[in-house]
């Protein structure tokens, strides 16, 4: 995919990952409408965006509507990249059934809406870039819910890239290990185990968008070579 100019939506494009990605695809030339939570900061924290639009993934309604304003925006869409996202932790018998219930709803659903009503706007070739997580190979104790979410948007993306070939839109699961954003600070329960250090977000970054530009299908952590690889 050809950065320069590539008509683009970032949802979560404040996140402690979604903003350098953000500023580094405006650097790269691309065209980049961005969603957050807290619109008001966005510009600051990505400046050159094209629009910014409000959007709580909570909100499936509005998920597709901000899309479906993002595409307006800039004539189409050429690249999605979701890059939002919501952590919670404890164990499964102290599991708060509202706490899964938003687990699911942001991590889950709310990037399944963002790709469904994408497909509608997305020029061919396109692409779709979302962000899971290690968890989605590797689930971890007193993390089962959320390794849920992420294991269960990792096979809807592997389901998506076959049903799209045809149309030329590709698909990038991404699904880094653990990166100091900050996330696990914000959990919306319980509190994170402890971590080993987190994996460079600038180095992550440029993964991601060499990622994008060769068309692959995955960046993940392989334990062999002890680090990020595309494929």
């Amino acid at each position: 995919m050809e950065l320069e100019g590539a008509r683009t939506l970032v949802v979560g494009a404040g996140g402690g990952v979604g903003a350098p990605l953000s500023r580094a695809l405006v650097e790269a030339g691309a065209r980049v409408v961005g969603t957050g939570r807290d619109p008001g900061s966005l510009d600051e924290r990505v400046p050159g965006l094209e629009a910014v639009l409000a959007l709580d993934l909570l909100d499936v309604t509005a998920a597709r509507a901000a899309v479906d304003e993002a595409a307006e925006r800039l004539g189409g869409l050429d690249v999605v990249v979701v890059a939002s996202g919501i952590a919670g932790f404890g164990a499964v018998e102290e599991l708060d059934d509202a706490v899964a219930e938003q687990l699911v709803a942001v991590d889950l659903l709310g990037p399944m809406t963002v790709c469904s009503a994408a497909l509608a706007h997305l020029a061919d070739p396109g692409q779709l870039v979302v962000l899971s997580a290690i968890l989605a190979d590797q689930p971890m104790a007193g993390m089962a819910a959320y390794s849920a979410t992420k294991a269960g948007l990792s096979g809807f993306l592997q389901a998506l890239r076959k049903e799209v070939r045809r149309r030329h839109v590709g698909v990038l699961d991404v699904r880094p290990p653990h990166m100091e954003t900050g996330l696990a600070d914000r959990a919306i329960a319980g509190e994170p185990p402890r971590m080993p250090a987190g994996y460079d977000v600038d180095a992550f970054v440029e993964l991601v968008l060499r990622g994008m530009r060769e068309d692959s299908s995955e960046l993940v952590w392989d334990p062999r070579e002890k680090g990020l690889v595309l494929r």
